[in-house]
């Protein structure tokens, strides 16, 4: 599982104008089961993905195809974990550490 943390790197003036396209390339990777809970952080500075893949450099080309990056208004940080406990929505998530 992976969490990708969006920073703004611009002013919100311009993220704001990538939104409507963010937005639908947030929909692409849910539709794709690969985002499982966005949001914006507070104070409003990025953004947080809860996500799953087949690996990190899957993930990372995904985030590199959100209209935000490819605007340059935000710098991505990926973050790997392995869910080893879960609520039981996200039971079909839950992962057995690797040896």
């Amino acid at each position: 599982m992976f969490v990708l943390e969006l920073t703004y790197t611009a002013p919100l003036a311009d993220v704001e104008k990538e939104m409507a396209a963010h937005i639908a390339w947030l929909d692409e990777q849910y539709a794709a089961g690969v985002f499982l809970a966005s949001g914006r952080k507070n104070p409003r500075d990025g953004g947080v993905i809860l996500a799953v893949g087949e690996d990190r450099a899957r993930i990372e080309e995904i985030a590199a195809a959100d209209p935000f990056a490819v605007a340059g208004v935000c710098a991505y940080r990926v973050t790997e974990f392995i869910a080893t406990k879960t609520a039981p929505g996200l039971a079909a998530y839950k992962e057995q550490p690797r040896a």
